[in-house]
């Protein structure tokens, strides 16, 4: 467990091309400025998504070896991919957000400016911070399954049209909101109960911030080793809407169409005729194919992120 980091100490900055709106060359000139005074930053340049998890790996064994930190610049799913690589390594962990909705930062105090951010760097207070995991594999932000995989999938596909802005993820939800969605046939347990679902969709959240703006009361919970659950009732598009737009407004916790809850544990299983099928996981807006029971727990060890001190 590292009680401080060393003035010393070596960075190593996996940043990502892909991420957000801006030129990568121009915000790794504004990370090397801002941390020209040490001695070590070397930086991971990923140009494809691919490269991602090994480029993470190499940056951690680095900092093992050197006892270095490691920093993610990038939006969520990159932080979400070195996150899973830092973890088990208990090494000092860095943000500088790069992102559409920079959840994972904005939760800390971590500023949006990548200069600022960078400048947080430089005499850090390593805060331990919760990270969930879905059968081995780390969020930070949420998971879910069902129909906000499909909404970030869609997205996804209009950002590489369109851009990546806000108004672009928000009229792409609407879009996937409107074609139409299956529903999911699920058996639950968590903190000794069970009970059966079927839902559009299931959410599990690890971050605050977001929970707060859903005006979900569980924003709390996820601060003391809890995850948060929401359940969304069997309805249709119109009612989803309806939802959708109480969400924005801070005020999906109250609705009739939701449960919601915190839990220490829960385990998923898919109840139909192939319910060994992998299900279409996204963590931190990144998808996964996991094979059920679905395993969602927060995970033993800390992150020691590096925030303001």
């Amino acid at each position: 467990m590292p009680l401080r980091l060393d003035d010393d100490a070596p960075f190593y900055i996996i940043l990502n091309a892909a991420s957000g709106s801006g030129d990568a060359l121009t915000a790794r000139s504004q990370i090397a400025n801002v941390l020209a005074g040490r001695k070590r930053c070397e930086f991971l340049l990923v140009e494809a998504p691919e490269q991602l998890p090994a480029l993470a790996r190499r940056a951690v064994d680095l900092a093992v070896r050197n006892n270095g930190a490691v920093v993610a610049a990038g939006g969520d799913g990159t932080i979400n991919a070195v996150a899973q690589a830092v973890l088990p390594t208990a090494r000092p962990f860095g943000i500088v957000p790069q992102g559409t909705f920079n959840y994972s930062s904005r939760a800390h105090s971590i500023p949006t400016e990548t200069a600022a951010a960078a400048r947080v760097l430089l005499r850090p207070r390593l805060k331990p911070v919760q990270a969930g995991l879905v059968n081995g594999r780390v969020f930070l932000v949420n998971a879910s399954l069902g129909l906000y995989p499909e909404i970030l999938q869609d997205r996804e596909r209009l950002k590489q049209v369109y851009g990546r802005r806000r108004i672009v993820a928000t009229l792409s939800a609407l879009l996937t909101l409107a074609r139409g969605h299956g529903r999911l046939a699920l058996e639950i347990e968590h903190d000794g109960e069970r009970e059966s679902a079927r839902t559009p969709t299931l959410f599990i959240g690890n971050n605050p911030l977001q929970l707060d703006q859903l005006g979900l009361p569980e924003a709390e919970d996820v601060q003391h080793r809890r995850l948060a659950a929401v359940i969304v009732r069997p309805v249709g598009s119109l009612m989803l809407f309806w939802l959708a737009a109480r969400g924005a407004f801070g005020r999906l916790g109250d609705a009739d169409n939701v449960r919601n809850f915190s839990f220490s544990r829960m385990t998923v299983h898919s109840v139909r005729k192939d319910g060994r099928r992998a299900l279409k996981v996204a963590t931190d807006g990144e998808i996964v194919w996991l094979k059920p029971p679905l395993r969602f727990e927060v995970a033993p060890q800390p992150l020691y992120l590096m925030v303001s001190p």
